[in-house]
């Protein structure tokens, strides 16, 4: 899904932060993989890499200003343009969902350790949601994570269905189901797995919408996807399976662990959002057997 190269936004939701905080415990990719393994891979339950924030380094920020031909070389752009559209996005289809007086998270990029409401993180946690703040975190050097180590093909719509997916959480929080589901019910059909495949099914839902979206001068922000980039998105997906994450690190595919669904239920909820959008997406009224 690329940038029409002649649009203008200017999310004024998304910042890219400079400086950080004191790294505590390690970081980069062995901590990220780490991150992988603890099972809390692009969740909402992070609290053990989080640190109290004492001793923090002068953070500063600056809003961005991009361009679609930035956006299509550009990750911080790309994740300001994603975000443009996802504003748009769920202005409009927040209320369908009970969502009233919807209003947009903040959308922080960061490099190696930051700090948040919940707490001083470093990029062990991946791209999270902190309710606290209302704000999703990125750290762009991710995504090369995400590929090298996890097989992921890449692409700019699979780093965009990121934070579609963060921004899925936001939507959970405002609905108060984020606030509802115990983070210790795990398993194959246990409700940190359905508030996951629901938040996959909120960002397919953004996904087969987003074109929608214009800039103030009327001008399509995103492309209609190819094939080749929906495959990279399922790739994606796929790559973040439980049970995939299980095996590629060479562990026993343990169903009682898991917090974010298999391979195939990511999958396949992303696409039921993609083709049936957000309607179709309450994975809690799903029974077991067919979610």
């Amino acid at each position: 899904m690329t940038f029409n190269d002649n649009a203008n936004f200017d999310s004024r939701n998304v910042r890219r932060r400079r400086g950080g905080v004191a790294a505590t415990g390690g970081g980069g990719a062995l901590a990220l993989i780490l991150g992988f393994l603890s099972m809390q891979f692009l969740g909402v339950d992070v609290t053990q890499f989080f640190v109290p924030s004492a001793g923090s380094s002068q953070q500063q920020e600056e809003n961005l200003q991009c361009t679609g031909a930035q956006a299509n070389e550009s990750i911080d752009c790309r994740m300001e343009g994603g975000a443009v559209t996802l504003e748009q996005f769920w202005a409009a289809e927040a209320a369908d969902l009970g969502v009233r007086d919807y209003r947009d998270p903040s959308v922080i990029l960061y490099d190696n350790s930051t700090n948040s409401a919940c707490g001083a993180a470093s990029n062990a946690v991946g791209p999270f949601y902190c309710p606290a703040d209302e704000s999703i975190y990125i750290d762009g050097a991710f995504f090369q994570i995400l590929t090298d180590r996890f097989g992921a093909s890449g692409g700019p719509l699979a780093e965009m269905y990121v934070l579609a997916h963060e921004w899925g959480h936001h939507i959970q929080h405002q609905q108060g189901i984020l606030s509802q589901v115990d983070h210790r019910d795990l398993g194959p059909t246990g409700g940190m797995v359905r508030l996951e495949l629901q938040a996959d099914c909120y960002a397919g839902a953004w996904m087969g919408g987003a074109t929608r979206a214009t800039d103030a001068q009327g001008n399509q922000i995103l492309r209609e996807p190819t094939r080749e980039e929906i495959a990279q998105t399922i790739s994606a997906a796929q790559a973040i399976g439980d049970d995939a994450i299980q095996r590629q690190s060479g562990m026993r595919v343990q169903p009682e662990t898991f917090s974010h669904g298999t391979s195939e239920q990511r999958t396949r909820w992303l696409m039921t959002g993609y083709e049936q959008g957000v309607g179709a997406c309450n994975t809690f009224e799903v029974r077991g057997s067919k979610l």
